[in-house]
């Protein structure tokens, strides 16, 4: 029996993986940040209960350093989906394919609004009118709407998906 013999790459490059596998993997790690927002968001909305009687400043802190870094990382991997799902080959209909599509852009919306809210509340001043503070409020109303939107999608990819972990 002859010895096969596997080529290593010439320049110490790992070969060339299957642009379909790296989209999915990418998707996969898409949705588990998008759980883990959504998750931190919950908490962070828990937390901040009018009806408590004490308001622990120091937690509400590292709750929203938490849901930014969420957000942050949300828009990270939307953008490295995004690159690897440019590589796919056109016609591919996969059934995780179109969910991972919808995962995609629940989460660039998602990271984009709190990102807006972000820097609408910093915009606001002492003097503020009625006008600025309605836009503040449909910033977080589609804020709210997108963190939904975004629990939506990484469901029905996780449905696709059934072996995630």
């Amino acid at each position: 029996m002859p010895k096969t013999r596997t080529q290593s790459p010439a320049s110490g490059e790992a070969p060339a993986r299957d642009p379909l596998v790296v989209a999915r993997s990418r998707a996969d790690a898409l949705y588990r940040c998008a759980v883990e927002s959504c998750r931190q968001h919950d908490r962070s909305a828990k937390r901040n209960n009018p009806d408590d009687d004490e308001e622990p400043e120091l937690e509400h802190a590292h709750l929203d350093a938490m849901c930014k870094m969420c957000d942050s990382s949300l828009g990270e991997l939307a953008q490295e989906y995004k690159d690897a799902a440019g590589l796919v080959p056109a016609g591919t209909d996969e059934p995780w394919w179109h969910k991972a599509n919808q995962l995609w852009h629940a989460s660039r919306e998602c990271a984009n609004r709190h990102a807006g809210c972000e820097l609408m509340a910093k915009r606001i001043t002492a003097r503020h009118n009625a006008e600025q503070l309605g836009s503040v409020q449909m910033e977080y109303e589609l804020a709210a709407s997108s963190l939904l939107a975004l629990r939506h999608a990484a469901d029905a990819y996780r449905k696709t998906r059934p072996d995630l972990a």
